[in-house]
């Protein structure tokens, strides 16, 4: 597939694909945390950061 494509293309495919697998990544670092830490208050504050980087979609 990536053949197929302009090089500029390519690249932002590559660049796309490579910030969506950081964000995960980071995404089960702050979750492990969440779960893992050994303070309430460094669970507490993984949760909200997680809450952040998730980011809550309200229905309504």
């Amino acid at each position: 597939m990536l053949s197929t494509l302009t090089p500029d293309a390519t690249t932002a495919a590559v660049l796309v694909a490579g910030t969506g697998l950081l964000y995960a990544i980071v995404l089960g670092v702050v979750a492990l945390t969440s779960v893992l830490a050994r303070t309430p208050a460094r669970r507490r504050d993984a949760r909200s950061t997680l809450t952040i980087l998730v980011g809550r979609r309200r229905s309504g």
